[in-house]
């Protein structure tokens, strides 16, 4: 009987080592996927700026084969992206994002002036984007 219990909570312990760290706690993913929503929120906010929408599918695709490169299924990738919980807390972290450096995220035109020193820093949300 005692090897039956210790085995059950071996299994158990052995379970919960292999449990996969929630997509939202990767950074790899996570902060990556924040790029990309700030890159469409500026498109779609700022008459000036435009996506780079084949640059942000392959970068997206990229994230995809990353997620399941790091043991996500592809169930898990899209729970984690049609979530409206993360997808709260992804605008959350956007406005905070912005705000750090120095834009209103409320507003078009400080969305818009974030894009530009985005672009002009050539960072990754920058290269999401273009001016029209």
């Amino acid at each position: 009987m005692r090897i039956v219990i210790a085995a059950a909570l071996g299994l158990g312990l052995a379970t919960t080592a292999l449990a996969k760290t929630p997509l939202r706690d990767v950074s790899a993913i996570d902060d990556n996927m924040l790029y990309v929503a700030l890159a469409l929120e500026v498109s779609d906010k700022c008459g000036t700026i435009d996506a780079r929408k084949v640059k942000g599918l392959n970068f997206l695709w990229s994230l995809k084969r990353k997620a399941n490169s790091l043991g996500y299924s592809d169930d898990e990738i899209n729970a984690y992206r049609k979530s409206p919980d993360e997808k709260a807390r992804m605008r959350s972290k956007g406005e905070a994002y912005v705000k750090s450096k120095g834009f209103n995220p409320k507003s078009s035109e400080g969305l818009c002036k974030f894009g530009q020193a985005e672009i002009a820093a050539r960072s990754t949300i920058g290269g999401l984007l273009k001016a029209k």
